[in-house]
């Protein structure tokens, strides 16, 4: 097999939250090479605090001078902590750095070496809404997508999601959570497949959630074979030792392995819940490979849907049109694309 890149941050992986991220994020980890962090955030968040130019010339490919204030902008980020690199070991990466990418992959290396592992990676699932920027700032990197039926997900948001938390944040949520669900599913998973498609099939790789529950070793030799790592069948064996015997927590937090039929939207969405999110994310669940169980759609399912786009196109696009540039997000949203 040929050798991987030894470069570090080696490994991104992403998917829409409530996806299976941290089921995949946990596998990875267990390989003996490679490290995976959970849930940092920091590395697009501290160039948007420096200076919001830099995420455009980090995107291009430029080299990005680490400055003392970026530098400060990436300790102290909430969530940084979560590398668990003591204020010495930041300190020593950062002398050794003259640009935000050799920080960063400093940082990762040193992550990697507190579990004695010489690959790091992370796992953040809102990257899947930034990997341009990855890619520009770190080309050597990989990716792994966690893909998850649209309306599994929705299932899982709807116990997850509140009003300080995830899509539960949105007014729209209190009449139309399931609306809510569709339009956020498909605007993470849109745009995945937008900033995804110029990337070579060297970089980047999509896993379906449904296969990895029902068939993780198949599944994480695929992982491999894109990583160019040995296969090691601790990635399956991940929660050994570390799960607990009880029904009052998630399988997440119990540390479960993989649990097939954890949600099924054919068991537990209502008709009218499901014609809703089919009508406005239908095409987008086409798009990745999952049929679709409505043909036709009651005049108040769509007269709901419309109510949906009219507030998404008019309170949640415009905002995050500004936070990055026009192109990086889709135009508009369209029912028509289901029929």
């Amino acid at each position: 097999m040929t050798q991987p890149s030894t470069k570090n941050p080696f490994l991104f992986a992403c998917g829409v939250p409530r996806s299976g991220t941290t089921l995949l994020q946990r596998m990875l980890n267990s390989h003996p090479e490679l490290a995976v962090a959970n849930d940092t955030h920091f590395i697009p968040r501290a160039l948007e605090l420096t200076d919001k130019t830099l995420v455009g010339e980090a995107q291009a490919g430029s080299k990005i001078d680490l400055t003392e204030e970026l530098a400060a902008n990436v300790f102290q980020y909430h969530r940084f902590k979560r590398l668990g690199l003591s204020v010495e070991e930041f300190d020593s990466v950062k002398s050794r750095s003259t640009t935000y990418q050799e920080l960063v992959g400093g940082l990762y290396s040193a992550f990697g070496a507190n579990q004695n592992k010489h690959l790091g990676g992370e796992k953040t699932p809102d990257y899947v809404r930034r990997i341009r920027l990855l890619h520009g700032l770190f080309p050597n990197s990989k990716l792994i997508h966690i893909v998850r039926d649209g309306r599994d997900v929705a299932l899982s948001l709807l116990d997850w999601a509140t009003p300080t938390k995830g899509p539960g944040k949105l007014e729209l949520w209190n009449q139309y959570p399931i609306g809510v669900c569709a339009l956020w599913w498909k605007w993470f998973v849109e745009e995945a497949r937008l900033q995804s498609a110029d990337l070579p099939d060297s970089s980047y790789l999509e896993l379906h959630y449904k296969n990895l529950v029902e068939q993780p070793e198949q599944q994480m030799r695929l992982a491999c074979e894109f990583l160019r790592l040995e296969y090691s069948s601790a990635m399956i064996e991940y929660h050994r030792g570390k799960s607990k015997a009880t029904k009052k927590i998630s399988a997440k937090s119990a540390w479960l392995a993989p649990q097939k039929g954890l949600r099924d939207w054919r068991v537990d969405m209502a008709p009218e819940q499901v014609e809703l999110f089919e009508l406005l994310a239908g095409d987008a669940l086409k798009q990745y490979g999952f049929s679709l169980f409505n043909s036709k759609y009651a005049d108040r399912t769509v007269e709901s849907a419309e109510v949906c786009v009219a507030w998404w196109e008019k309170h949640f696009l415009p905002k995050h049109r500004k936070q990055q540039a026009k192109a990086d997000h889709p135009a508009s949203v369209s029912l028509g694309k289901v029929f």
